[in-house]
This record gives structure tokens, C-alpha cells and sequence, in this order.
């Protein structure tokens, strides 16, 4: 038996229970309404994103995709130009996508409050470029918080995003915690030094006679943003609205990175109990079974074809010991899907809904060793 069937045995009896290796419970959960993906870098978390987009839209009524990394990928995998606002893609009338950056969000959230000819407005934007300067993350936690309250007003089924890296996805999805903390620390320094706050106010507007009107402008803002992120972090920790996709490939660095994404998550008390291990040399096949049919053809086969086999052979055995790994640690909780290395690149709408089934139709390992 492959050493990957091994973990999925859908039918001894020790192996019943073991959750089945597919995303189909995504699909059929229906209360869920963000979906985040993410992983290390390279592993194939944009592919994974719109196939898992592509699946949705066949069960839901509206479905978008949110590209959140800094160097996106939505427009290259569809082929078609994608911007800041959801754009339809070709081919669906359910499914939309948006290319996002927090940080650059954030500036040109500051750059408009300082253009503003408003006397208010400047001092509201002076204030509110102070605050984020002064506590670290808080600029991109606050347009964040904005592409949010955004999304949500736009009425979607679910929403699929695309995440950057782990260690900036982790930072987003700490973004909720951190303006919570922020905005307590900020209201409870209101409660102790109000008349302080009130006399900078009033130096900030130059004795215009503005300030307190752009000091309540100011509370006003923070409270709208606090209530926002308060509802947030409500559904980010509820598993019945919120799971968080991982994405790896059977290497070491890959699977440890895994690990430690799984491990943070959990921290964070967001769901995670989907693990997708991309780019797997012949999933339904046994490196041992491969090896033993090289040795008794490799005196019939050229040079450079035993070359080839040989490297071949490596990778498998190599890719075969990290998927045991990771069923090892995985697979009694976790549903752990093994996608196949394709002879080409999953770009378009046809590819990516050809790719797609596969993550709610994996290879029968079983049926393919019989």
C-alpha cells in the first residue's frame, strides 16, 4: 500500500472514521462565510484560492475571491484583469474577485484625509495619522478593518481570500486583536486625561475652535472602526462563519511551516481542519512499487532515461516520507488532500475548473491500486 493511501484508507476498519480526504466539507457547509487560504510562499495558494472559489460558486448565490498578498496573482491565474473593486470573472455570474494591499490602502486613506480643504477634516486627519503612527501595525489594521466593513456591505455568500506569505498572514488575521487592545488603551487614556486631550485638540487646530468637534469626530471614527472589529473578531473565532485553508507541498521547510501556521491559528481561535499538499508526484502510486519496476526495466532503458527515472524515483521517495509526516500529524483530525504535479500550469477559467474537482473529488488511492 502507498505509503500516502495509508493515511486515507477510506475502507479498513481501524480507518472509518478518518475524515475524507477532499474539501467537499467546505463546500457543503453552508454557514461558513470567510474562507481563508494560506501557507508558505510558492506553494500554490492562488491556485488553490480560485479552485476552491470555482467549487463555491456552483453551491452559493454570490462568491469573492480577495487577493490580500502584495504581489497578486487573481488576474494572472484567470487570466483577465482584476482591480481594487470585484470584478465578474469570465465564464461565471456568481463569482467575483478583488486585488487588495493593506498597507497601500492605508496610505492613501491618510493621503486623502490630508488633501481635504476641510478645517475639521485636517485636524481629524492629523489626529488619526498621529494615532497610527504611534502604535505599530495599527495603519494596516485600520484599512483592514475598512476592507472589511467593505466586503460586508457588499452582501457576498462567502468570501474566499487569497493570503500573502504566513508571517503576513498572521499579522493580518492579528490585526482584530491588535486594534482591540488599541482601542481600549486610547479610551481608557479619554477616561483618565480627557481635559488634556481636549487642550492638544485645541492646539492641533490652531484655536480654530474646531477641536472639539474633531475630537468627537475622532472618537466617533474609532468607535464605528472598534465596533467593526469587535464583529470581526466575533466571526473570525466562530467555526460555524470562519476555517482557514492550508496549503504546503511535500517538502520539509513546507510541512514545518505548516505546523507552525496550524499552531498559531490555534492561538488565535480561528478554525483550521483542511490541509491541501500540493504539487504530488503521482499521488495514486507507491514509490516502493516504482522502485522495484525501475530495477527490473533499467538494463532495457537508455542512459538518460535511467538518469531521469532515477531523479524521478528520489523526489517520489522524498515527497512520499513528508505526505506520511503530515498524515501522521494530520490525519486523525484534518482533512488532507493530495493534488497532483500536472505537465502544465492551471491558468484559465477551463484549467482551473478542470483542477478544481480534484478538490472534491481527490484520486482514489484505493481503486488505483486494485
Amino acid at each position: 500500500m502507498s505509503p500516502t493511501a495509508t493515511g486515507t484508507a477510506a475502507g479498513t476498519g481501524d480507518d472509518v472514521d478518518l475524515p475524507e480526504p477532499s474539501l467537499k466539507n467546505i463546500i457543503d457547509q453552508t454557514s461558513l462565510q470567510w474562507v481563508f487560504v494560506g501557507g508558505k510562499g510558492g506553494v500554490g495558494k492562488t491556485t488553490t484560492s480560485c479552485c476552491l472559489g470555482v467549487q463555491l460558486a456552483k453551491t452559493r448565490k454570490k462568491v469573492l475571491l480577495v487577493s490580500t498578498d502584495p504581489a497578486h496573482n487573481l488576474s494572472d491565474a484567470f487570466c483577465q484583469k482584476i482591480g481594487r473593486e470585484p470584478t465578474p470573472i469570465h465564464g461565471f455570474d456568481n463569482l467575483s474577485a478583488m486585488e487588495i494591499d493593506a498597507a497601500q490602502e492605508a496610505a492613501a486613506q491618510t493621503a486623502a484625509g490630508s488633501a481635504d480643504d476641510n478645517p475639521d477634516e485636517d485636524v481629524l486627519g492629523q489626529m488619526f495619522a498621529d494615532l497610527q503612527n504611534s502604535i505599530p501595525g495599527i495603519d494596516e489594521a485600520m484599512s483592514f478593518s475598512e476592507l472589511m466593513k467593505q466586503v460586508q456591505n457588499m452582501d457576498f455568500d462567502v468570501v474566499v481570500f487569497d493570503t500573502a506569505p504566513t508571517g503576513h498572514t498572521l499579522r493580518l488575521l492579528s490585526f482584530p486583536t491588535i486594534l482591540e487592545k488599541a482601542f481600549a488603551k486610547v479610551w481608557e487614556l479619554k477616561d483618565r486625561f480627557g481635559g488634556l486631550i481636549s487642550q492638544a485638540t485645541a492646539l492641533m487646530a490652531g484655536g480654530s475652535g474646531n477641536s472639539a468637534n474633531a475630537q468627537e469626530q475622532l472618537l466617533g471614527k474609532l468607535e464605528e472602526t472598534r465596533a467593526v472589529i469587535n464583529k470581526v473578531n466575533q466571526a473570525f473565532q466562530d467555526p460555524a462563519k470562519t476555517t482557514f485553508v492550508c496549503v504546503c507541498i511535500p517538502e520539509f521547510l513546507s510541512i514545518y511551516e505548516t505546523e507552525r501556521l496550524v499552531q498559531e491559528l490555534s492561538k488565535y481561535g480561528i478554525d483550521s481542519h483542511n490541509i491541501v499538499v500540493n504539487q504530488v508526484l503521482f499521488p495514486e502510486k507507491d514509490a516502493q512499487e516504482l522502485s522495484d519496476w525501475f530495477d527490473g526495466a533499467k538494463a532495457t532503458l537508455p542512459k538518460e532515461a535511467q538518469q531521469v527515472c532515477s531523479k524521478l524515483l528520489a523526489r517520489k521517495k522524498m515527497q512520499d516520507k513528508y505526505i506520511g509526516q503530515c498524515f501522521d500529524l494530520y490525519g486523525d483530525d484534518f482533512h488532507v488532500v493530495l493534488m497532483p504535479l500536472l505537465d502544465y500550469e492551471v491558468r484559465g477559467v477551463e484549467k482551473l475548473q478542470t483542477f478544481s474537482q480534484l478538490l472534491v473529488e481527490p484520486v482514489d488511492l484505493e481503486e488505483e491500486e486494485e
